[in-house]
């Protein structure tokens, strides 16, 4: 017979077991949820980049921007619903014009002179929501319907707007497929991701594709800054911090590639997200307390470049390169 101090340990280990599992899994949510936000922000960029050549910095003021307008609807009209639509059509015609004016100037340029003239773009943007909105954050807040925790699994509860977040990255996953499966318009962007120069000589127009790829990534950007503003601040500078892992989006899956971005987008999110809390929790259990506390966020912050190597290593071209 089992004394009583041995069934206490097996009850405490079945415990610390049952926990690391609700750990493990609602990880893996984040990092979904996570993943699923930057295929938002990868999938125009790498458009952008594979089909029209074009290295965008600015693709990142567009996502500080459509949050910014957002929050702001959002405040005023104290809807989230007719923020998040109003935000997202203002921010689209922002690229437009942003792309009108002035990106279309860089199309023939060199990379350098494009990375320096948006990086540029990019600072302006700054000052101008700088002087707008001032420097504090702005607050916008999930709507009151998706407030609360949902219970998954017993013992398991999770943020119902997260989850709704997941179900709108899946479901611009699924429609951007159709769209570019599906349509005239996906057919001339799965051609110039290709060969772009064949498809300019099949008649393509290409003012007003490249016109409509911007116009859709800047959307796809302002959506992308209205799901993760309750989450995250939406602060000035906040587009720079999430182009980096926008671009490792794009490298790991394949310039010009949208299954690439959307696999490469949730390669990134779960590694990045289950690094930073699972290997200080490791390295909690084999290194002494303050080892751990400088090693485990350090080994976790370069998991994701890690992986990017190891992907160029095998597949120098990305995962599923569109130019073949």
């Amino acid at each position: 017979m089992a004394t009583p101090t041995r069934k206490s340990a097996a009850w405490a280990a079945e415990q610390a077991s049952d926990m690391d599992s609700i750990l493990i899994l609602e990880q893996l949510l984040n990092g979904l949820q996570f993943g699923l936000m930057l295929f938002l922000l990868a999938a125009g960029l790498t458009l952008v980049f594979g089909i029209m050549d074009m290295v965008n910095l600015a693709h990142g003021s567009l996502y500080m921007i459509g949050a910014y307008l957002i929050a702001t609807i959002a405040a005023a009209s104290g809807s989230f619903w007719l923020g998040l639509g109003a935000g997202i059509t203002a921010t689209c015609v922002i690229g437009m014009l942003l792309e009108r004016t002035i990106l279309q100037r860089f199309y023939h340029r060199d990379h350098l002179a494009q990375v320096m003239g948006t990086f540029a773009i990019l600072l302006m943007a700054n000052e101008a929501v700088r002087m707008i909105w001032g420097t504090q954050p702005m607050q916008l807040n999930a709507p009151a319907a998706l407030a609360g925790p949902v219970t998954l699994l017993p013992g398991l509860s999770y943020s119902a707007y997260r989850l709704f977040i997941i179900l709108v990255g899946l479901l611009v996953a699924g429609l951007m497929y159709l769209l570019i499966t599906r349509t005239r318009l996906g057919m001339q962007v799965r051609a110039g991701a290709s060969n772009r120069e064949m498809a300019l000589a099949m008649g393509t127009n290409v003012r007003w594709l490249f016109t409509a790829l911007f116009v859709f990534g800047a959307g796809l950007c302002a959506l992308a800054g209205g799901m993760l503003g309750p989450i995250l601040a939406v602060q000035v500078g906040m587009g720079e911090s999430i182009l980096i892992p926008a671009f490792v989006v794009i490298v790991i899956g394949g310039i010009g590639s949208i299954r690439g971005a959307l696999l490469g987008a949730l390669l990134i999110g779960l590694v990045d997200t289950a690094g930073r809390t699972l290997i200080p929790l490791f390295f909690a259990r084999i290194m002494a307390p303050d080892l751990a506390a400088n090693a485990g966020p350090a080994v976790a912050s370069i998991l994701v470049y890690v992986l990017m190597a190891a992907v160029l290593f095998f597949k120098p071209d990305g995962l599923f390169p569109a130019r073949g």
